[in-house]
């Protein structure tokens, strides 16, 4: 009995060992044949499910590895049966990114903004040969950007800010062929040199390499040289220009003995050789390039030197005439300091409308140029004086607008050039910190300049749907997009106030509100109107020549009773109103923009498919919302005497402002 019992205690251990492998065996098979019926996308994502450790909002609950198909999953978006699109923003994902995601073959997007994923960027992800946008920003990845992702030939949009990466610029990067829209790499820990090959970068693309620990001197090669310095902002070991770090002068290394002219005494030339300059045998392309760039600056200056004798000669024996009450270089009544210069055929007149503005006309000649801009106003310049110095805007009218405006080209030149100076300086009489300042302008028979304070920040209309330098930008939060709105009605309902002759802007558009680095709106463009119509009576008779004037794609924030294009204060009033639904919407203002957004209240639409999707998360501003839905309706009315003023508006808007601080 007792050995019976023993053989019993004995075959216990075997036969659980066995069951415990009968069940495992199960498990397998249970989980193959699933898996099997999943898609290889669909295992590439599974791979995603199992590197998260935390899912806090249960994004990924519904990925079950019995589905047929992931194409029904959270975040994904399918196309002829395959993941195309991946996108899990703002989901508080902790984990890390596997490298199995190189399976999903036909991805294209990559969004996992916003979350809390570390470990490196998976280097395997410059298999998906069809990837066209990766936005890893706003985790907590580190490790060395990899340059395999050089490799990704669709690749057009890269954001890998506000992370913990580290180590060099990849030069790789830069030379992705189909980037066109955002390079990001902001707020890392990344350090070394900026490669010159970031200087082939185009300039169409928005490059950010801001809050790094970046150093030396920034290249000054290719689109490096048309970006602003924001996009090196936050690198104390950066220098050089747009910075206004100067770089310090190279120092001599000790090492290297100077020519000693003793040592070439026998020598037959005359002319001293230092000896251990010829031991050191400099690169063959050096020379001709520094012999290139010093020929090319030293042509430059001739040939300015050459242009402002020229006009001085032509100017001799005619002694300068000042401005009534003025004299050379002081303020009078009429508010400018400047110079004036005549001859038998023509003038010129360079004059500062405002009084801390001294810079000279040949200093204003001379400085690095850059196109910010173009519309048929002409262009649109930011100029740079001096290396690291400070920067305006220069405003080149264009001929269209010129050409004819003042009494056309037959007309008297005297009193064409009075025209313009009588509009310039009441244009520089409007100073309101929403109103972008006129500083100063210039005068001559085949040229007009406008000069103002450059606004580094670009344009309301590219912060709300992008442009060349950022085709995708940022969402801008309902706090800023109502103080934009706020500040440009105050500076709009001044230009309306500010002097007797009640001006009008004309041209209200959200192209023309420039924002600051605080966001803050300024009005551009005031007076451009003015000075197509001051004595240009019969060009304003033909109304596509004013329309022409109001320029391209404003058609909708033109009021219905001035289909030409005329400047009113009641039509600004009604582009104003677009504006604030273009704010609101998020969309683009069309011709029936704001047809479309009565249409939607009046059949009662919910507020969510109206309003930019990317406000809803905002729920507390609903109220501030429909608020400002009244002020844009109310502005936007087809009767203009049922519009009310912009000092109203204004005062609406801070009403609006005040309760939401509250």
């Amino acid at each position: 009995m007792a050995a019976s019992t023993k053989a019993q205690r004995s075959k216990r251990p075997i036969q659980a060992v066995a069951e415990a492998v009968h069940v495992l065996l199960l498990l397998l098979l249970f989980l193959s044949s699933s898996a099997a019926a999943l898609t290889t996308d669909g295992l590439a994502l599974l791979a995603l499910k199992s590197a998260v450790t935390d899912d806090p909002t249960g994004a990924l609950a519904a990925w079950l590895d019995s589905d047929a198909s992931p194409c029904a999953w959270t975040g994904v978006t399918c196309r002829r049966g395959r993941v195309a699109d991946l996108a899990l923003p703002n989901r508080a994902l902790s984990g890390y990114i596997p490298s199995e995601l190189s399976f999903l073959s036909a991805l294209q997007s990559l969004a996992l903004p916003g979350n809390r994923l570390s470990g490196p960027v998976p280097a395997a992800l410059s298999a998906v040969g069809g990837l066209a946008e990766l936005d890893l920003s706003r985790n907590n990845l580190s490790g060395p950007i990899p340059p395999e992702l050089g490799q990704l030939s669709s690749l057009a949009r890269l954001d890998l800010s506000s992370n913990l990466l580290y180590g060099p610029l990849p030069p790789a990067i830069a030379s992705l062929p189909r980037l066109s829209g955002v390079l990001n790499l902001s707020c890392n820990l990344l350090s070394g040199p900026v490669p010159p090959a970031y200087g082939g970068i185009p300039a169409a693309v928005s490059l950010d390499l801001r809050q790094n620990n970046l150093s030396g001197e920034i290249p000054q090669v290719g689109s490096l040289l048309s970006q602003g310095p924001t996009a090196f902002a936050g690198n104390p070991g950066l220098c050089g220009f747009p910075l206004k770090n100067p770089c310090p002068a190279p120092k001599q290394d000790h090492r290297i003995p100077q020519p000693n002219p003793i040592l070439n005494l026998n020598s037959s030339d005359a002319t001293p050789r230092p000896i251990a300059a010829e031991g050191r045998k400099k690169p063959v392309g050096t020379v001709p390039i520094i012999a290139g760039v010093v020929l090319v600056v030293v042509a430059s200056i001739l040939v300015l030197q050459w242009h402002f004798r020229r006009r001085r000669v032509a100017m001799e024996g005619k002694a300068p005439k000042n401005e009534k009450g003025s004299s050379p270089g002081g303020f009078g009544p009429a508010g400018l300091a400047g110079e004036e210069r005549r001859d038998g055929h023509g003038s010129e007149v360079y004059a500062a409308v405002d009084e801390g503005f001294v810079l000279e006309l040949e200093e204003l000649l001379r400085a690095s140029a850059y196109v910010v801009g173009k519309s048929r106003s002409g262009i649109v310049y930011k100029v740079v004086v001096g290396r690291g110095g400070s920067a305006v805007a220069v405003r080149r009218l264009s001929e269209a607008e010129d050409g004819d405006a003042f009494g056309g080209s037959g007309g008297d030149e005297w009193r064409r050039q009075r025209a313009f100076e009588s509009e310039a300086i009441a244009i520089g009489r409007a100073k309101h910190p929403n109103v972008v300042r006129l500083l100063a302008y210039y005068y001559a028979p085949d040229e007009r300049l406008l000069v103002y304070d450059y606004i580094p920040n670009g344009t309301l209309h590219d912060a709300l749907h992008g442009g060349p330098r950022n085709p995708t930008p940022p969402a801008v939060p309902w706090t800023a997009r109502l103080a934009i709105l706020q500040g440009a009605a105050r500076g709009l309902a001044y230009l309306h106030e500010f002097s007797p002759r009640k001006h009008a802007h004309g041209s209200i558009t959200s192209s023309k509100i420039l924002l600051d680095d605080d966001l803050q709106p300024h009005i551009s463009g005031f007076g451009l109107s003015c000075l197509v119509s001051s004595g240009a009576e019969q060009r304003l008779a033909n109304p596509a020549s004013k329309k022409q004037a109001a320029g391209p794609g404003t058609d909708g924030y033109l009021a219905p009773e001035v289909p030409g294009g005329e400047a009113t204060q009641r039509g600004d009033v009604y582009a104003f109103g677009v504006v604030a639904l273009e704010v609101v919407t998020g969309r683009v203002a069309e011709a029936d923009l704001e047809a479309w957004v009565r249409g939607a209240f009046r059949k009662e639409r919910p507020l969510s498919e109206v309003v930019d999707p990317a406000l809803l998360h905002e729920v507390h501003a609903k109220r501030e919302v429909l608020a400002v839905f009244h002020v844009a309706l109310g502005c936007t009315e087809a009767d203009p005497e049922l519009r009310p003023r912009m000092r109203a508006v204004a005062e609406s808007l801070d009403r609006v402002v005040g309760a939401a601080t509250r």
